[in-house]
């Protein structure tokens, strides 16, 4: 087996690995491998190839890793899937706890009971109209309608 193959074979070892990890970091490793077989192809000594492998990774590193990390950024965020908590925000629930001054109540929306505060802290009574206005943990923010 000749030296271009070994640098070509640890290159597809890191493609490899890559594919198990994220962040795009070890494919520039492998983009260095590349750098190192063309010099093993071309019959330089090792120090030369060693020099290519690490010009090759910071390379991968300063131009190729950014962009992709911008490209999978951007592809993650469109696929942002809403959960279930995101999709009540701006909704109408009926308070059926009252809720207390400066305190904590109950209300309804969607036929799930969730306890509740209102954003200013002021009361709700039992009956009234809230708008769901943001959630910490398992407690809702509302404001009167």
């Amino acid at each position: 087996m000749d030296i271009y193959q070994i640098w070509l074979l640890i290159a597809a070892v890191f493609v490899v690995i890559e594919i198990f990890t994220s962040g795009f970091a070890v494919a520039c490793f492998s983009v260095g491998c590349v750098f190192g077989s063309i010099l093993a192809a071309c019959d330089l000594s090792l120090t030369w190839q060693v020099v290519a492998f690490a010009i090759g990774t910071f390379l991968a590193f300063v131009l190729i890793r950014p962009v992709v990390m911008r490209y999978l950024d951007k592809k993650t965020n469109d696929n942002h899937v809403k959960t279930n908590m995101d999709n009540i925000i701006g909704k109408t629930a009926v308070v059926t706890e009252r809720i207390e001054e400066g305190g904590y109540g109950r209300v309804k929306i969607n036929g799930d009971d969730w306890k509740a505060q209102t954003i200013d802290g002021s009361a709700a009574d039992v009956g009234e109209k809230v708008q769901i206005d943001s959630y910490e943990s398992i407690i809702l923010t509302v404001k009167k309608l």
